[in-house]
């Protein structure tokens, strides 16, 4: 038996405020599409801005249903959006802010499972990668430079 060790790298920002102008901004506008989440189901409320290569920012935001896996994820709202309207851009950054209606959220939360695999087949797709930053309501921002660093061992087409 061979031992296999993965290492991921992430950076954590203070806060919003240490975040550059351009990042910033976008997850304000992530903040945005946060506020106009239907989620009556779960109180939790996510919202995504991702930034494309010719300028166009696309927001998503979680939209529940009573039939719970009918329902979709911010991040992949905005990520099939732009698949469909620009499918010749490259997706650059993404901003998430996600958080419960019962409660502050200071911690940063990350894309869930689905999401990664939805965000890691565009990187795949356009080659190259796609910085993600993600937090709560408020406090600490995690950065990484791409989906990779949060799910190393990607399932992709070359499995099929």
């Amino acid at each position: 038996m061979k031992e296999l060790s993965i290492e991921s790298k992430l950076y954590v920002f203070d806060n919003l405020e240490a975040l550059p102008e351009q990042v910033y901004n976008l997850m304000l506008q992530a903040f945005e599409a946060r506020k106009k989440a239907y989620a009556p189901y779960s109180q939790f409320q996510v919202g995504a801005a991702l930034l494309l290569d010719n300028g166009e920012i696309i927001l998503g935001n979680n939209q529940e249903n009573a039939s719970y896996p009918s329902g979709l994820c911010a991040e992949r709202t905005a990520i099939y959006y732009a698949g469909a309207q620009f499918p010749e851009a490259k997706m650059l950054q993404m901003a998430i802010s996600a958080g419960s209606l019962k409660k502050e959220t200071t911690e940063p939360i990350p894309p869930c499972g689905a999401c990664r695999q939805a965000i890691a087949e565009y990187e795949i797709k356009q080659e190259s990668p796609i910085e993600i930053y993600f937090m709560g309501h408020s406090g600490k921002v995690v950065k990484s430079h791409s989906l990779e660093n949060l799910l190393p061992l990607m399932f992709n087409k070359e499995a099929l």
